[in-house]
């Protein structure tokens, strides 16, 4: 296999440009369209309630098949092989999980955001402040990943190889997220993602049928080639790989396949305590359009991963791993690598313009997600004690827009050259610690209290994100965020299997030693509207 280089393989930089231009265009008008109903807070944070199941289902897809499962996954499909679609198994299984616990329950409880639910039984202004760090920092971290992998597809398209260049791409869009969000609000975002998700699925589809196509649709001659384009790669630990067999990735030493075990806990987990996927259910009207929603985002999100499997051993038979590793964005390169392939370059900018699209839907979809939450629960509720105006609502929540932006540019440069699906699993471990113990025992606990809320909260989120910063993932490698560093003391990259487990026993050691027995008439009014729904479209007045 012989080593092409980057400015090689890009295709055409005009043509990549002007389709990224065409794509912002159609959907910045779509967004100004959106606009001209956003006057309350309803309509601002959940489009108040507007969409039907099928339209809210194709937007969970959006939201949720961010950069990480068509750029991220493909890429460790295609340099790791079955390794790699570990991820898609775990993003899929995850969902389930939370359709399974959370979703429908959530929706019927809640009005604009996580904490609405948490705090409803339980004292409200320390739970929300709670919940509302926990999604910012949850937000931030899949805010990293997808700004990393944006400063990577476009260094890949216009050939950008030094970091300064990068970075100024990650900047824009940082500054098109602000833009997207302040302008149009959820309805705006909301249509956004749909318009992603039909473009993405359909993309994959595309590109799917054009790799069965070149191999006679025949699933094994793909994998046949793939593993033969692995060995005669010219870096020997690359040829050395089965990618037909468990262990690229995470086989050999024992921490290794630990270090698999945390972070398949963290993919299935996570989801359930996603804040900006979990919002979603808020904006349909009732408890029978959120399980549309479901069916349809399940039915697409399974096809998607089906798809993606075939992209990566195809990326790893077409393209070949070297091309892959030594393009700018390396393992995030391999889709656009394949889509020239198969298309040349028309082909390479439509597929960069879609996956451009999944990162700027994305990050829209975060973004919101977070102002919100400051807005309604930090300051509305902490700040203000519940006296605030729905115009101070979202004046806040568009300043927290402007500053998340800021702080995303910031953290995406840092970012810039690790994989996204990795990024991606670290959010779903500091979501599955510090938010999903306290939504299911919120749910399904009646002892549950304050102290257990605040104890499960915190002690996930800070034992989640001090283990990550210690962690290989921080310092001390070659593929590490800090690769001149080394205060790595934590041996694993995904610390789930360590803050998970922890969150969950310190919210039961949290209420069984605290004397607060809750509140008897607000457990029973929670038990019937998570069940039932009824109560659930009127405003929450504690």
């Amino acid at each position: 296999m012989n080593h092409v280089l980057a400015a090689e393989t890009v295709g055409n930089p005009a043509i990549n440009i002007s389709i990224f231009v065409a794509f912002v265009a159609v959907t910045m008008i779509v967004v100004i369209r959106a606009n001209r109903k956003n006057a309350s807070a309803s309509e601002f944070f959940t489009a108040g309630g507007g969409f039907s199941g099928p339209q809210n289902g194709i937007a969970i897809s959006g939201d949720y098949l961010s950069a990480a499962s068509f750029l991220g996954i493909a890429g460790a499909i295609a340099v790791y092989g079955y390794d790699g679609f570990l991820y898609s198994i775990g993003f899929l299984v995850a969902w389930l999980v939370a359709l399974l616990l959370v979703a429908e329950l959530l929706r019927n409880t809640g009005r604009f955001t996580m904490a609405d639910v948490l705090s409803f039984r339980l004292k409200e202004r320390p739970v929300r402040m709670a919940a509302a760090l926990s999604t910012l920092v949850v937000s931030l971290f899949y805010l990293l990943a997808q700004m990393a992998g944006a400063g990577g597809l476009v260094a890949l398209l216009l050939d950008i190889h030094d970091r300064t260049g990068q970075s100024i791409v990650i900047a824009v869009v940082g500054v098109l997220m602000i833009a997207y969000v302040l302008i149009g609000g959820m309805k705006g975002t909301t249509w956004v993602q749909i318009i992603k998700a039909v473009l993405l699925i359909a993309g994959a589809a595309v590109m799917t049928f054009l790799v069965l196509g070149k191999f006679g649709f025949n699933v094994s001659e793909i994998l046949g080639q793939a593993q033969n384009a692995m060995g005669d790669s010219a870096d020997k630990a690359v040829a050395s790989r089965d990618v037909l067999a468990p262990g690229a990735q995470y086989g050999g030493s024992t921490m290794s396949k630990v270090n698999f075990l945390s972070l398949g806990l963290a993919l299935v987990l996570g989801t359930a305590g996603l804040p900006h996927v979990l919002m979603r259910f808020y904006t349909v009207p009732t408890a029978k359009e959120a399980r549309r929603s479901v069916v349809w985002a399940i039915s697409l999100i399974g096809a998607f991963y089906l798809f993606t499997l075939i992209l990566g051993y195809g990326a790893a038979a077409l393209v070949g791993p070297d091309r892959i590793l030594s393009a700018a964005g390396k393992e995030n390169a391999a889709a656009p690598l394949l889509a020239l392939e198969l298309g040349g370059t028309v082909l390479l900018g439509v597929i960069s313009a879609v996956a451009f699209a999944t990162i700027l839907a994305v990050v829209a979809g975060l973004a919101i997600t977070a102002s919100a939450s400051f807005a309604h629960d930090i300051y509305a509720s902490v700040i203000k004690r519940g006296k605030a105006s729905e115009d101070d609502q979202v004046r806040v929540s568009r300043r927290c827009i402007v500053v998340l932006g800021v702080v995303s540019i910031i953290l995406g440069i840092l970012a810039n050259g690790q994989n996204i699906a990795f990024l991606v699993a670290l959010a779903f471990a500091v979501a599955a610690s510090a938010n999903l113990p306290t939504i299911v025992y919120s749910l399904y606990w009646k002892r549950f209290n304050t102290r257990g809320a605040l104890w499960s909260m915190y002690g996930g989120l800070i034992s989640c994100i001090v283990l990550i910063v210690f962690s290989p993932a921080v310092s001390g490698g070659a593929k590490a965020m800090i690769p001149g560093a080394d205060f790595a003391w934590f041996p694993l990259s995904n610390p789930g299997i360590v803050s998970i487990p922890l969150a969950f026993v310190l919210g039961i050691v949290g209420t069984l030693t605290s004397p607060d027995r809750g509140r008897p008439g607000r457990n029973a009014e929670m038990e019937v509207r998570s069940l039932t729904g009824v109560g659930a479209e009127g405003a929450l007045a504690h």
